[in-house]
């Protein structure tokens, strides 16, 4: 899907994703002193907008025009004065290149992308982090397909967290932890399980 795909989709709802962070975002950066982040395939802007209220200054990352026009109305909802501290850009991730060595924390989640196209938006997303920054990468895992809930069906958009640690690899990033993690998934018919896919990653101190 395009750009052009991903802005009718966004208009045919009013709010696609839930406005709370991502649970693995949120466990992961709930503790972290605020600092500069970049959201990379952020859609509505949902962790990126929940980073800001939290102090950060942090700029959602998408290419679609739809989604990032309402996270920045979110945002001024809910940040109010703080608003300044929410920024989007749109840009193609394929072609994107954000400045090397450059946020405190960048996090990827549920960007689900053929190999080729995956290990380079994540080498570029590896290449901003700060010394002494984070990256989060969280994705529908490979497994899910048979043994999880929802996500996409097209198993060459799955990956693991081991797909995600070569990827990064020779990025001079720290693999802090890379596992499969269960996300339990309330749905009309009861509680289900799925599986993601969660790596986090820190660049040294100079």
């Amino acid at each position: 899907m395009d750009a052009t795909d991903w802005d009718s989709r966004y208009a045919q709802t009013d709010l696609m994703w839930s406005q709370g962070p991502n649970q693995w975002v949120e466990q992961v950066a709930a503790d972290l002193p605020p600092g500069t982040a970049l959201d990379l395939a952020a859609g509505e802007g949902r962790n990126a907008i929940w980073l800001a209220e939290r102090g950060w200054h942090a700029t959602a990352v998408d290419f679609s025009g739809v989604a990032l026009e309402r996270a920045t109305a979110i945002a001024a909802e809910r940040l109010g004065a703080g608003a300044a501290r929410f920024g989007t850009l749109q840009a193609d991730l394929l072609t994107y290149s954000p400045e090397p060595r450059s946020h405190d924390l960048v996090i990827v989640v549920y960007l689900q992308i053929v190999a080729d196209e995956r290990a380079r938006v994540l080498r570029a997303a590896a290449s901003a982090v700060a010394p002494g920054g984070m990256l989060v990468v969280v994705a529908h895992d490979t497994d899910n397909l048979e043994r999880g809930y929802g996500g996409p069906p097209d198993p060459a958009v799955l990956y693991s967290a081991g797909d995600v640690t070569s990827d990064i690899a020779g990025s001079g990033l720290t693999v802090e932890r890379a596992e499969q993690a269960a996300r339990v998934v309330t749905t009309p018919d009861g509680e289900r399980t799925a599986l993601d896919c969660l790596v986090v990653a820190t660049r040294p101190r100079a």
